[in-house]
C-alpha cells in the first residue's frame, strides 16, 4: 500500500500531524522506533497509577485553539503545578514567591522582598547579565541563586551556571504574591487516564508500526509514501555529517513503594549540588490518587551521547550555529518536513508542540488547494 505521510515518531507532534491529516481524507502510516506510542509523554499504569515514564508532563497553554484540540480526545482533570524545593532539608514553594522570600528572609510584604532582591542585585554588582548566574541573581538575588538555583542547575546542564546562557533562566517565573501555581496558565491538566490514552484517541484509525527504526529502514520505508514527516534528531538524520549536537539526557530510577504517601506532593526538586538526582516524582499526585501504594521516580540528569535518549537541547551559540547547517541541508530535502523538539533542535512546551503540528498540517493542505 502507497500512503500520502510517513509520519516518523508516534510522540504530540507526529499524533497530531497524522490525525489531521487523516481528518482532510490522507492516508497516513506512523511508525516508531519504541515498542509504544506518546513519545515521551508516554504514561503506563502501575498499581493502578498512571506512572510518566520520561518524567513528569503537565498540560498548560493560554492558548483556547490547542487546550480545545486536546480535549477532544481526553478530559483533563484539574491539576495544577506546585512544586517544593528540598535543600539539605529546609524546604520551599516554589515558583519564587512570598512564601519563598518569608521563609529565606523572614520578609512579609512584597515590598520588603522587592528591597532585598535589589539589594543583593545591587552588592553582586550586575547591570546587564552575561550568564544565567548573573540573569538568575538579578531576578532573585545571591541567597536564593546560592540554594535554589545553583546546585539544581549544573546538575540539570551539567555545566557551571557561569558558562551558560542567560536565557534559560528567563522563563523561571518570580512572584510578589502567594500564589504557588507555578505555570499561572488559563488552561493546565493532566488527561485523566494518562498520556498514552490521549495519544491513543487521536491516532484512532491510523495505521501505526512500532518497533521500527525508520533510519535502519529508510529507503523501503520512504517509497511507501509521497512524503515523510521526521520527528527524530536532525543530526541522526544526516548521519551526524557536522558531527552530533549537544543534549541532556536523563535517567530514571522508578520504584513501587508499599505506604501510601512518601512526600506529600506530586514534585520535589533537590536543589543542592550534593544530591545526585535532580528531583523526585510522586506520580499518584498528578490525579489525585488514593491508591495504598505509590510509586516514585527519581530524575537523574547526564550529558547525552548516541544511543541514549536525547531530552533537552543545549541550544548554547556552539549548537545553535551547527545546527543552522543541518537546517540548511533539511532544506534541500524535497520530500522531508522535520518537526517537534529534536527534529527542530529546540525546547518546546507541550501546547506549542501541538500548535506547530496544527499549523504545518494546515499548511499542508492549504498547500494543495
Amino acid at each position: 500500500m502507497r500512503y500520502d505521510y510517513l509520519v516518523v515518531g508516534a510522540g504530540l507532534f507526529g499524533a497530531a500531524f497524522a490525525q489531521q491529516m487523516k481528518a482532510a481524507g490522507k492516508s497516513v502510516l506512523v511508525v516508531d522506533r519504541r515498542g509504544h506510542i506518546g513519545g515521551n509523554v508516554y504514561t503506563q499504569e502501575i498499581e493502578g497509577i498512571q506512572v510518566h515514564t520520561y518524567g513528569a508532563h503537565i498540560f498548560h497553554t493560554n492558548d483556547k485553539t490547542v487546550w480545545d484540540y486536546v480535549n477532544r480526545f481526553a478530559e483533563f482533570n484539574r491539576y495544577t503545578n506546585s512544586p517544593v524545593a528540598n535543600y539539605h532539608g529546609e524546604l520551599y514553594s516554589l515558583p519564587f514567591n512570598m512564601y519563598t522570600f518569608n521563609k529565606m528572609w523572614g520578609v512579609t510584604t512584597p515590598q520588603e522582598a522587592e528591597a532585598e532582591i535589589a539589594r543583593q542585585r545591587q552588592a553582586a554588582g550586575i547591570t546587564e547579565p552575561k550568564n544565567l548566574e548573573e540573569q538568575a541573581i538579578s531576578l532573585v538575588g545571591t541567597d536564593i541563586y546560592e540554594k535554589l538555583v545553583k546546585g539544581y542547575t549544573e546538575k540539570q546542564w551539567g555545566r557551571p551556571c557561569t558558562e551558560l546562557p542567560a536565557f534559560i533562566i528567563k522563563r523561571l517565573p518570580v512572584r510578589f504574591t502567594f500564589d504557588n501555581n507555578y505555570f499561572n496558565a488559563k488552561y493546565q491538566g493532566i488527561p485523566m487516564g494518562g498520556y498514552t490514552k490521549l495519544v491513543e484517541n487521536m491516532l484512532r484509525g491510523i495505521e501505526v508500526r512500532l518497533n521500527v527504526d525508520y533510519l535502519q529502514h529508510r529507503a523501503e520505508l520512504d517509497a511507501l509514501a509521497d512524503k515523510v514527516i521526521y520527528t527524530g534528531s536532525i543530526d541522526s538524520f544526516f548521519d551526524y555529517c557536522y558531527g552530533p549536537l549537544s543534549y541532556r539526557s536523563v535517567r530514571f530510577e522508578t520504584e513501587v513503594l508499599d505506604t501510601p504517601n512518601f512526600q506529600g506532593n506530586a514534585v520535589v526538586n533537590y536543589t543542592d549540588r550534593e544530591t545526585p538526582y535532580t528531583r523526585i516524582i510522586e506520580h499518584k499526585f498528578f490525579e489525585f490518587g488514593t491508591q495504598p501504594k505509590t510509586v516514585v521516580s527519581r530524575e537523574y540528569s547526564s550529558e547525552w551521547k548516541p544511543g541514549v535518549e536525547p531530552y533537552y537541547p543545549v541550544n548554547d551559540a556552539a549548537n545553535t550555529a551547527l545546527y543552522e547547517k543541518y537546517r540548511a541541508l533539511a532544506e534541500k530535502e524535497p520530500k522531508t518536513i522535520f518537526g517537534g523538539r529534536l527534529g527542530e533542535y529546540r525546547y518546546y512546551d507541550m501546547d506549542a508542540v501541538l500548535l506547530r503540528a496544527l499549523d504545518t498540517a494546515k499548511k499542508e493542505i492549504e498547500g494543495e488547494r
